[in-house]
């Protein structure tokens, strides 16, 4: 019987000392690591709409009057994508078609096709829309012949 009691100590004193090694290598190995987690953390708190403003400012191929946009209403706000329209219209663009998104928006948002960024940009800073990004979430059938989507929220 007494063995049994000397192995229950045994047992003790390195389980004890097992989670004082393992707390020692958290605070030793964690820390460094913690600032890593924290910046790949906050990356991932991101939006996940694109921001993009070209690096190298590109001049647009399409006049205003050349370029087509799709409005569209991501707010539910009756009314809002035709105001929209409008202004688009009052800027010198072609509105191609004038409806409803599939779903909501968050923000008003100007994505553009492939090969249409400079567009993109210039709609944007016309409009004062900060969130430009390409097309996302919508397929080329479904612009009507666009090359710009105006997502108003």
């Amino acid at each position: 019987m007494e063995w049994r009691r000397a192995m229950m100590v045994m047992t003790g004193v390195a389980a004890l000392e097992f989670v004082l090694l393992a707390a020692a290598g958290v605070a030793l190995v964690g820390n460094p690591l913690a600032g890593h987690f924290k910046a790949d953390a906050a990356k991932a708190a991101e939006p996940r709409v694109a921001i993009t403003h070209p690096s190298a400012p590109q001049k647009a191929r399409l006049t205003r009057s050349a370029t087509s946009v799709l409005v569209l209403n991501g707010g539910g706000r009756a009314g809002a994508a035709a105001a929209a329209a409008a202004h688009v219209r009052a800027r010198g663009y072609m509105v191609a078609s004038v409806g409803n998104a599939t779903g909501p928006s968050p923000q008003t948002v100007v994505m553009y096709r492939p090969g249409f960024t400079a567009e993109g940009v210039r709609l944007a800073h016309d409009l004062h829309v900060r969130v430009v990004s390409p097309l996302d979430g919508m397929r080329p059938p479904q612009l009507l012949g666009a090359h710009l989507v105006l997502i108003v929220s």
